[in-house]
């Protein structure tokens, strides 16, 4: 019931891959974004913001499509990076990548932008004070106390990347071995009468794997926390 076959693992391998890539990549921007909300005040921040977010209002389609318009062979970005670099994201496990990376972002931002308010900014202007140069007090007192938020972002940012379909599916298609992530697997398995054994398996490891990283983020984020007060 539980044994999973090649194509299922192939599945599983490559959400996995495309996860972790999401994260990775998306993580120097998203810690960009957050630290930019929580401590600036600018004109167009609530512009910005709405666009952080908007990901997790708009129906993944959307997000899909435009993600097809940008970065499609016929898109001007997909064009630019096909003409010069060579490098051809639509249809490929890189775009997966970058649709879930898309999706995730907004929760890495938010648990991000939390943890980096909630560091009291006096700590900091003390430092300045005695003479740390901008840099020395970000990554002494900044970084280390917001780390909790870093991890928990960066955990929820690879649950939601792992399982991330609608707008995968249209930017980068249904391809086995390609692009066929394990919820577009699921999906697969569904249209086919036979295919509601490995529908369950592939949704019942969907569900451990989204637990685990849940359970887990709240464990990292505790972890982090009694650590850095202890320091």
């Amino acid at each position: 019931m539980f044994e999973l076959t090649p194509a299922e693992w192939q599945a599983v391998q490559l959400s996995l891959k495309v996860g972790l890539w999401a994260t990775v990549l998306s993580l120097p921007p998203g810690f960009l974004l957050a630290y930019v909300l929580a401590r600036f005040q600018f004109p167009l921040k609530s512009l910005l913001n709405g666009l952080v977010y908007m990901p997790l209002v708009l129906p993944p389609v959307v997000t899909g499509m435009i993600l097809l318009l940008l970065f499609g062979t016929r898109g001007p970005i997909g064009q630019f990076l096909e003409n010069v670099f060579g490098i051809t994201i639509a249809f490929k496990w890189t775009g997966a990548a970058l649709a879930a990376a898309i999706m995730g972002l907004p929760l890495m931002v938010r648990a991000m932008r939390l943890s980096i308010e909630a560091v009291d900014r006096r700590l900091e202007l003390a430092a300045r004070t005695l003479g740390a140069s901008w840099w020395r007090a970000f990554f002494t007192i900044t970084l280390p106390l917001s780390l909790p938020g870093i991890i928990a972002g960066a955990i929820l940012s690879f649950a939601k990347s792992f399982g991330e379909f609608g707008a995968t599916i249209t930017f980068v298609s249904n391809i086995p071995g390609e692009t066929q992530t394990l919820p577009i697997a699921i999906y697969s398995f569904l249209q086919s009468p036979t295919g509601d054994g490995p529908a369950i398996r592939l949704a019942i490891l969907s569900v451990v794997v989204s637990m685990l990283a849940i359970v887990g983020s709240e464990w990292l984020e505790r972890r982090v926390t009694d650590r850095v007060r202890t320091v």
